[in-house]
C-alpha cells in the first residue's frame, strides 16, 4: 500500500497556507463554530474536537474557544453556513473551496474577485467535485519501525497507508476517521493532525508559469477570512 506519492501535492499545498492559518483565529473559530452544530461537547463530536485540537495547536486563547462553541446557537445574523464552492483555475485546474460565512454575497463576491484575478472562475455545483474524493486522513510518526507502524494502521482499519518522510499517512472513508484513529492510540500511535481531505482523483502537472498563478490564486482564496479550506488538483512541476 505503501510507496507512492499521492499526498505530495496536498503536503505541497497545505504547506502554502499553514503557517499564515495558524495565525488566523477567524477561520478557526468560524470552523469550530460549524462542527460545534452537531453537539458542544467535544468528548461527543470527534469532528468539533478536531476543530478544537487544531485550535489548540495554534495558541487559540481558551476564551475565544468557548465562544466559538457558543456561537454555533446563533441564529439570523449571528447564524453561520456552510458552502462549499466548485471552481476552474489557471491550466484547466480544479478548486474546491470550503467556507463559513454569516454574508453569502460578501464571500461570494470575494471568491469571485480572486479567481478573476488568476484566470479562474466559478464552476456549478458538482461541475469539478467529481475528481475529488473526500477522504478521513491521519498523520502520525511512523516510528522506529515503519512496517510494524503500517500493519497496525491496517489492523486499525485503515483503508490505506502510505509512508513518507517519517510519518504515516493513514486514509479511512469519512464515517471511520474517529473509529481509527481510536484503534491507533490503543496500538500506541498518536496521530500528528487528523482532517478531512479532498484528494484528486487524478492531479495535473503544470509548467511553471500555470505554476505560479495556481499558486497565487491558492494563497488568495485560503487568506480569504470566510475560507476554511482550499482544495486542488494540480502538481507543482
Amino acid at each position: 500500500m505503501s510507496g507512492h506519492s499521492k499526498w505530495s501535492q496536498i503536503k505541497r499545498q497545505k504547506g502554502v497556507a499553514d503557517s499564515k492559518r495558524s495565525a488566523a483565529f477567524g477561520k478557526l473559530g468560524s470552523a469550530i463554530t460549524v462542527a460545534a452544530r452537531a453537539g458542544a461537547d467535544p468528548e461527543m463530536n470527534f469532528q468539533l474536537r478536531i476543530a478544537v485540537d487544531k485550535a489548540r495547536a495554534a495558541n487559540m486563547p481558551k476564551d475565544n474557544i468557548e465562544r466559538a462553541i457558543e456561537r454555533a446557537k446563533g441564529v439570523g445574523a449571528n447564524a453561520l453556513e456552510e458552502i462549499i464552492f466548485e471552481a476552474y483555475g489557471p491550466g484547466g485546474t480544479a478548486f474546491i473551496i470550503e467556507s463559513a460565512t454569516d454574508n453569502r454575497n460578501r464571500t461570494i463576491g470575494e471568491i469571485r474577485a480572486a479567481l478573476n484575478k488568476y484566470d479562474g472562475k466559478l464552476a456549478e455545483s458538482g461541475a469539478v467535485g467529481y475528481l475529488f474524493k473526500k477522504l478521513g486522513l491521519i498523520i502520525a510518526p511512523a516510528g522506529a519501525e515503519p512496517e510494524t507502524t503500517e500493519l497496525s494502521a491496517i489492523e486499525a482499519g485503515a483503508a490505506d497507508v502510505d509512508i513518507q518522510d517519517d510519518q504515516v499517512y493513514v486514509t479511512t472513508e469519512p464515517t471511520e476517521l474517529e473509529t481509527v484513529r481510536r484503534n491507533l492510540a490503543q496500538a500506541g500511535i498518536e496521530s500528528n493532525e487528523i482532517s478531512f481531505e479532498w484528494q484528486p482523483t487524478a492531479s495535473i502537472t503544470l509548467d511553471q508559469t500555470a505554476t505560479e498563478k495556481a499558486m497565487k490564486l491558492y494563497e488568495a482564496l485560503d487568506s480569504i477570512e470566510d475560507v476554511t479550506k482550499v482544495s486542488s488538483n494540480f502538481e507543482i512541476g
